[in-house]
Parts: structure tokens; sequence; C-alpha cells
């Protein structure tokens, strides 16, 4: 902790008591609950699937940038689907060193693919045990949310009650717009991408999934077997409510990138509005 007086430089654990002790009498001090070792040890293994996700983007794109060096384009739709994957196994090179290169390329991404498998058959042995199962299965019945992602967005929150209101979990992940005000000017810019990365980045993964009409799947279906009414009501809420703010943020940002930004944020809202309501 360091002294708030500006030109301060002197920092002793004397000085920090002192602070905290005036902090304490003003009532600006709150309690925190400490995650559990379990929750610490299972945050730290979805940390590590999202590690191995980007391990296995970056040898994929390399593996794409070689093959376009060479001109040899995929033109069958999206990049690596089902469809997809049969096509880089059918690239051949007359040059022994092309192959050789393609050759070790192509194994890094399976290689790297291979990883991710094993990441997250661990971390569904955490879906269904305490004290994971319950929220994860609340929180999968929102759309774009998998048991995966909820697993890891109960991980790095713990607490959903730790925040009082929506904006403060909101501010939290980073998704809140920069502001820089005086007087009668308001000026507000990019969002401040601040507090917990890992939380923003699946926040924004799963608000991906609202640019599409409201839908009820197959897999959301089956996730929202067995919960409450209520639960599966206010996601269904969500669910109209980010679609059609998806849809009308997209007709007039040419930056989707920007709209799914936004729409993250009040998946956050909604999301914390759920973990905080009586189950």
């Amino acid at each position: 902790m360091q002294s708030v007086v500006s030109g301060d430089k002197v920092k002793t654990d004397t000085r920090d008591c002192r602070r905290l002790a005036r902090l304490h009498r003003a009532g600006e001090l709150v309690s925190v609950r400490v995650p559990a070792p379990i929750e610490e040890a299972v945050r730290d293994l979805c940390r590590t699937r999202g590690d191995m996700v980007t391990d296995l983007t970056r040898a994929r794109n390399s593996l794409s940038k070689f093959l376009l060096r060479h001109s040899r384009i995929w033109r069958g739709g999206s990049a690596w689907t089902l469809k997809h994957d049969s096509w880089p196994t059918a690239q051949r090179f007359e040059e022994a060193a092309l192959q050789t290169t393609f050759d070790h390329y192509w194994a890094v991404v399976l290689s790297r693919d291979a990883q991710l498998a094993a990441v997250e058959a661990d971390l569904k042995l955490w879906v269904v045990k305490a004290p994971f199962a319950e929220p994860v299965r609340r929180l999968a019945a929102y759309r774009g949310v998998t048991a995966l992602g909820a697993l890891g967005l109960q991980a790095e929150v713990c607490d959903w009650r730790r925040f009082g209101r929506a904006a403060q979990m909101m501010g939290f992940v980073g998704l809140v717009p920069t502001e820089y005000s005086s007087g009668g000017s308001t000026r507000r810019g990019h969002i401040t991408k601040a507090g917990n990365i890992h939380l923003r980045t699946q926040l924004v993964e799963s608000a991906w999934a609202y640019q599409h009409k409201p839908y009820v799947g197959t897999q959301i279906a089956l996730r929202q077997q067995g919960l409450p009414p209520e639960v599966v009501a206010r996601s269904w809420a969500a669910q109209l409510r980010l679609c059609g703010r998806f849809r009308h943020l997209a007709a007039r940002k040419n930056n989707k990138r920007v709209v799914a930004a936004a729409v993250a944020r009040e998946l956050a809202g909604f999301l914390w509005a759920e973990m905080t309501s009586s189950p």
C-alpha cells in the first residue's frame, strides 16, 4: 500500500497501518471472501486452458501464413472447421525443405490440439463437483456460456455478492468506457481493459453468440434441464435483450468487435444478477 500524498515516496508498515486504520474508521474498507484452496487450484487449471487456446491459435496462424505465402488458400468457407481439417493433410510440396517445414507446422497444430483436449477433459471433472456444480449449472443456462466457460467464470469470481451493483462487476472486468469529464463536458472513450482479463475474454467470447436471432437450441435446452423455471426465464429475457442489442449496434457500427464488447458488458450484468438472486 502506498501513500496518497503527492510527491511522498516513503512507504513503511507503520504508515500503511495508520492509513488502514483511518480507512477503517471512515468505513471505506469492505470484507472480501478469500477463495478456498480448491477454488484457487481450479482457477489455475482454467487459466491453463486459456493458455492452451492461445498456443493453439498461434500455431494455426503460423501454419495458415506459411500456406498463404505459397499460394495455398482455403476457399471452402470458415477455417478450422471439420470440413477444413481435411484440407491441410492433403497439401504436398515438391521441394523437400518446404514439405518438411509444413510437416513441422502441422505437427505443432496437432500437438496443441491434443493438449487442449487433455486440459478440457480434466476440467470437465470439476464441472459436476462442489463447490462449482450449482453455480456452473445456472451460468451455463445462458446463451454463449458453455459448461467450461461457466466453470472459468465461477472460478475467477468465486463470490458474486462482493459486487454491490452490476456496474461494479462491469468495471471489475474492464468493460466500462474510459471517461474524461470536467464541468459540463462529458467525453467517453474506449473500454478501460482494466481488471480481470480472464473474465473479460470469456465474456467477449460468449457475447458473439448473441449476433444471431433468439433461439433455444439443443445444447442450451440440455444445459437448462432440471433448472428452476425462474432461471430459465431470466436466461431467455437476457437472450431477447442481448440479441436485439447486438443487431441494433451492428447496424450502426462498422467494427463488430466494439459491438461484442458492448454486449459482453451487459452480459456481465445479467450473469451478476443471476448469481446474486435467490437460487
